[in-house]
């Protein structure tokens, strides 16, 4: 039996069971870039003269969130959007997603830039996953990237920084947060502020569920790379995110309550809990919470 869209005649091809709406193709498109619109009119403004940069790694997040901000800015002569792509150093995976990246930003006629861990940090993700280290692979990945995607931003002139976080990422921290009993990381999440050193983050994305970020890239027909970095599984990550799955299943709309209830707390505990003061690492300089900056901590500067 057939579906039909609930805007018009045409057949639906997705039933989203959190609004009841079944959306054929055409409508699927405009629901998703109508919440993408909303979230930057209300955490991202944009100015004008804007240089936007945007974290690419080729997968479906980075390349759905690229592909809308060029089709919502791209026409506008005062905005210059820029992708930055991060080589980690991971055999037989980063080198696949790069090259997507790279005919995506070719396809857009977007500048591409690209850096490395080896550049940047003298080192590779492999090299770094076979040492001893105090914490997980994906602890020090995480802190390398983001190193290397600000300060690149930086250089740029860039006044914003978008990166691909879903829906189901944003749910999945906010709850992670509630269960290490961790306040403080989660209002690192919280509309982002403007602080000297670091470029604002913007997450467009934070709105859309994973498989409608996955369908829209699918309709279309960005070329994206699907596969699973060897590194990748946080094993309480991966429980929360099963759970939240079968929650949403069972109970749709749960994520999206997780990220309302969030952002409704999230100013309250603000005042309860101060922001760090800022400095700057007294090795490389850069801007962070403590004398010492985590990136050259994990890389044995300290």
């Amino acid at each position: 039996m057939t579906i039909k869209c609930k805007k018009c005649n045409h057949e639906s091809i997705i039933s989203q069971k959190y609004s009841g709406m079944h959306l054929c193709k055409k409508h699927f498109v405009e629901d998703v870039e109508r919440k993408i619109k909303l979230t930057i009119r209300k955490e991202y403004s944009i100015r004008k003269n804007d240089i936007i940069a945007v974290a690419l790694s080729g997968g479906k997040d980075s390349s759905v969130a690229l592909y809308v901000i060029h089709k919502i800015l791209g026409d506008r002569l005062d905005i210059k959007i820029v992708a930055i792509s991060v080589d980690e150093g991971i055999c037989g995976y980063r080198h696949n997603s790069l090259e997507v990246a790279k005919n995506l930003t070719e396809k857009l006629e977007i500048r591409h830039i690209i850096r490395s861990f080896k550049e940047t940090h003298g080192v590779t993700m492999d090299e770094l996953a076979s040492t001893d280290r105090a914490q997980g692979t994906c602890s020090y990945c995480g802190v390398l990237r983001k190193n290397i995607l600000n300060r690149t931003a930086l250089e740029i002139g860039a006044t914003k920084l978008v990166t691909g976080h879903n829906l189901d990422d944003e749910a999945q921290t906010i709850l992670l947060n509630h269960l290490r009993g961790d306040i403080k990381r989660m209002i690192r999440l919280a509309p982002p502020t403007a602080i000297e050193g670091l470029v604002l983050r913007a997450k467009p994305l934070r709105n859309i569920p994973e498989k409608e970020v996955a369908l829209y890239a699918l309709v279309n027909s960005l070329q994206v790379d699907l596969s699973e970095c060897k590194y990748a599984g946080e094993a309480l990550r991966k429980e929360v995110r099963e759970m939240l799955n079968n929650f949403e299943t069972r109970h749709p709309g749960t994520k999206y309550s997780l990220l309302r209830g969030f952002d409704k707390l999230v100013g309250s505990l603000a005042k309860e809990f101060p922001p760090a003061i800022i400095e700057k690492c007294r090795i490389c300089g850069e801007t962070c919470t403590k004398d010492v900056c985590q990136t050259c901590k994990f890389l044995g500067r300290a």
